[in-house]
Formats: structure tokens, C-alpha cells, sequence
């Protein structure tokens, strides 16, 4: 890979796009290839708003993740699909409160597994597993799951940016219910999506993304869905928001030029 040391796994097509390679490079990272490059700049001239949707995503990822490990002395992360590693990841980020913090990384990329390991090879207290996080069963089984996570104590989900990758017959809401189902009283549930209140704009992303990834989507949704996901749940205030107004640290983030869609979400507490 000309973009870093980790060996491309045999089982890749880097033709085909990825959705954790696009996002990597709306990001500016360097894990990314030529298909996935692609995409990104075709989705651009539909919705233009993607790239600073998702710096500002993963600003939203850093300031929740802080949130919880300092006000309310979270310190166990489950990061579901995860992505590839960048700059301030949950680890970091919770460790930076508190370095015993633990943190495993899910993701069903193997180029995620890969370059995941070589990166956290040396924090024992962080581990990054391949599987499909809709295999709740099979995470909560996974011998680094029980080595990092205690059960009894509270923890943090996160499904950040990840639950449009889920199609409606897997129902996302379940996935979220059988993920708290698992969780202590006290954890918190992370939840935040691509959102549109247009039919045309929902209808092209997600026949686009499709298409492009070789369905490995789900589909833009509206605002009224991921209200769903966090039924049952105390939501923290300020409530389900565009996640750059989720207790932002100031005014300086990049603001969207269009609304043509929107990254929608917030957290929802366990009792």
C-alpha cells in the first residue's frame, strides 16, 4: 500500500470501494485507493456537504467519548464498526482521562484488522476484532471482548456513522436493543446516522452506495428512525441532534454549506 507499511489482505479487492476507506478519505487519511477516491468525489457533486459532514462526525466521536469517560467516569468502549484508525481515536481519547480506560475496535474490514493491530499492538488495554457488529452473540463471546470488558460495570456502545450500513431487514433498532440488552444499568448507548428529510437525496445515496460498495449498505434515513434506536433509553440532553450541536467545544467547527443531509444522532443511558 502506497499509503502505509500494512500489507494489503489477499482476500481485498481494492477495486471495489469501501465504506471505512471513503470515510478515511473525506478524513484526509492515506488508507484509501484510486475506487475509493472515486466514489468519494462522485458523491461529492450530489451532496456536497459530505466532506464536512464527516470531520464533523468524527469531532462529534472525540467530544462524546470525552463526555462519558470525564462526566460520568466511563471506562469501557465497545467501538462498533470502527473504521480505520486516524488521528484522536476512542483509545486516545479515553485514555487521555483515564489510561486504564479499555477499548475494543469492531469492524468486518480486514484492512481495519490489520492496520488496527499493528497500531495498537503495543496497548494491551485496546484490541481491534474482525466481525460483523450485527453479530451481537459472537462479539460478546469473543475471547478479547471478555479479556477487556467487564460485563458487571458500565460501558459505552458507540454506533457512530455505522447504522446506515445496516439494511432494514437486519432492523438496527434490534441491534441497539440487543446490544444494551448486554450492558450493565448505567451504560450508555452512542448512536448517530446519515439522515435526510429528502426522498430524491435518500433515494440516490443509498442506490449509489450500494452500487459502489457491492451492498454493503443499508440506507439514508430520516430523523423519525433513529428516534426509534433509542427507545427505552434516557437520551442525554441536548437530545437527537446534528451531531456538530452536541455540546460542541465552540463555534469553530466547519459548517455545512447544504442540508441536504445530515449526520443525526445523540446518547441514550441505560437504567
Amino acid at each position: 500500500m502506497s499509503n502505509g507499511d500494512t500489507s494489503i489482505p489477499k482476500n481485498i479487492d481494492v477495486h471495489v470501494p469501501s465504506v471505512a476507506r471513503m470515510y478515511d478519505y473525506y478524513l484526509g487519511g492515506k488508507d484509501n485507493y484510486p475506487a475509493d477516491r472515486e466514489a468519494s468525489e462522485q458523491l461529492l457533486v450530489r451532496v456536497p456537504s459530505t466532506k464536512v459532514l464527516a470531520v464533523n462526525n468524527r469531532r462529534f466521536l472525540r467530544r462524546v467519548v470525552r463526555h462519558l469517560a470525564s462526566e460520568y467516569g466511563i471506562r469501557q468502549f465497545i467501538d462498533h464498526g470502527s473504521g480505520l484508525p486516524t488521528q484522536d481515536n476512542v483509545h486516545q481519547v479515553a485514555q487521555s482521562v483515564d489510561p486504564e480506560s479499555r477499548v475494543v475496535y469492531i469492524d468486518n474490514d480486514p484492512i481495519v484488522l490489520a492496520h488496527g493491530k499493528a497500531i495498537l499492538e503495543e496497548n494491551d488495554r485496546t484490541s481491534v476484532i474482525q466481525a460483523d457488529m450485527r453479530d451481537t452473540e459472537g462479539i460478546f463471546g469473543h475471547p478479547e471482548v471478555n479479556r477487556l470488558i467487564d460485563l458487571d460495570e458500565p460501558v459505552a456502545a458507540l454506533f457512530v456513522s455505522v447504522m446506515h450500513c445496516i439494511p432494514d431487514e437486519d432492523d438496527p433498532a434490534d441491534l441497539v436493543r440487543r446490544t444494551a440488552a448486554r450492558l450493565a444499568p448505567g451504560s450508555f448507548l452512542v448512536v448517530c446516522q446519515l439522515v435526510s428529510e429528502d426522498a430524491a437525496t435518500r433515494d440516490f445515496v443509498t442506490d449509489f452506495m450500494a452500487k459502489s460498495t457491492g451492498n454493503q449498505w443499508g440506507r439514508v434515513r430520516q430523523q423519525h428512525d433513529v428516534h426509534s434506536f433509542l427507545e427505552g433509553l434516557e437520551v442525554l440532553e441536548p437530545g437527537l441532534v446534528e451531531v456538530s450541536t452536541w455540546l460542541p467545544d465552540s463555534d469553530l467547527a466547519p459548517k455545512q454549506e447544504t442540508e441536504e443531509w445530515i449526520e443525526y444522532g445523540g446518547v441514550g443511558r441505560k437504567w
